[in-house]
């Protein structure tokens, strides 16, 4: 589904040419795997050719500052599935041209405030399933390059406004699976050509009704399974290019849509309020309901339980 789209990451892990194996590094090698469960270690003696490294499912804890020095070409960086509960100020700064960094799967509550202040090529950041609560602004602030931000399965409780102002090439934010309960004005200010956004599985109640009008290119917009119970008026308004919206498994009993067609709707598990306002909108809009089985009317009595899809489709609705 469109809520698993993948990062498209550069995959030079993929590509032909000669490959190092776990140890010992190869002269001249490109590209260096190693998935050793007892390694403990960063690999020492990289050639300087090197261009991607991964070093996953292992029992690496620690990086030392030096990790990635004498390695000037690498361009992606791979530490998913290990231990790291935290990273050096410097460990980037021998590594200016890096574009993917994925750190997905470790122990990370914080990062240093410097981390990625050498790091303006990079293009794909992945944070993913750490225990991350607070973000910094600092973080961000040398990333004008970031296309590809991933901050799901973390411990978030709040965004801080306008803290994602300076990625101003950003086109996909994950947020999903956090603690987030409300979005402050200005969370999404300055990402103007942003096209996906996942909130799933937070605890957001509401939105504010300019939520969104930072991001008038968003395509994708995920809100599912959260505790939203009401929709302010023209709160998808500025998102005349939106293709898929996701609300479904929240607590809503009336429907905002954005403008335009060709929209793939789900609003299944919420209790709906089959009256007027919402048949009508279904029937004008026309969106393409993507889970219309589980997607059924909780009011009035005696539409209770029956398909929102049908009943707007109906022609004896009084409406």
């Amino acid at each position: 589904p469109p809520s698993r789209i993948l990062p498209p990451l550069l995959l030079l892990l993929l590509a032909p040419g000669p490959t190092a194996p776990c140890s010992p590094p190869q002269p001249n090698a490109t590209h260096f795997i190693c998935t050793e469960p007892t390694l403990s270690t960063f690999p020492a003696g990289l050639p300087p050719t090197t261009l991607a490294v991964s070093v996953e499912f292992t029992a690496l804890a620690t990086l030392l500052p030096t990790a990635l020095a004498g390695l000037p070409r690498l361009q992606e960086l791979h530490l998913s599935s290990n231990r790291l509960a935290t990273l050096p100020e410097p460990l980037l700064r021998p590594v200016p041209t890096l574009r993917v960094l994925d750190l997905t799967d470790n122990l990370l509550a914080d990062l240093p405030t410097g981390i990625f202040t050498a790091a303006g090529h990079l293009q794909h950041l992945v944070l993913r399933g750490n225990r991350l609560q607070v973000l910094q602004p600092a973080w961000f602030r040398h990333l004008p390059r970031l296309q590809w931000l991933d901050l799901a399965d973390n411990a978030l409780t709040e965004v801080p406004p306008a803290i994602f102002h300076p990625l101003s090439s950003l086109h996909s934010l994950d947020l999903s699976h956090n603690r987030l309960a409300t979005l402050a004005p200005d969370t999404l200010a300055g990402l103007r050509v942003l096209e996906r956004l996942d909130l799933e599985g937070n605890q957001l109640g509401t939105l504010l009704p300019t939520v969104f009008a930072p991001t008038p290119a968003l395509r994708l917009l995920f809100l599912q399974d959260n505790k939203l119970q009401t929709l302010p008026t023209g709160v998808f308004v500025p998102l005349r290019h939106l293709r898929v919206l996701d609300l479904s498994g929240n607590r809503l009993q009336a429907l905002e849509l954005p403008p335009g067609t060709m929209l793939d709707l789900d609003i299944s598990g919420n209790p709906w309020a089959c009256e007027c306002p919402l048949l009508m909108l279904l029937r004008q809009a026309a969106p393409q309901l993507t889970a219309s089985r589980n997607t059924l009317c909780a009011s009035p009595a005696h539409r209770r339980g029956q398909e929102v899809a049908a009943v707007s489709r109906a022609g004896d609705t009084g409406c």
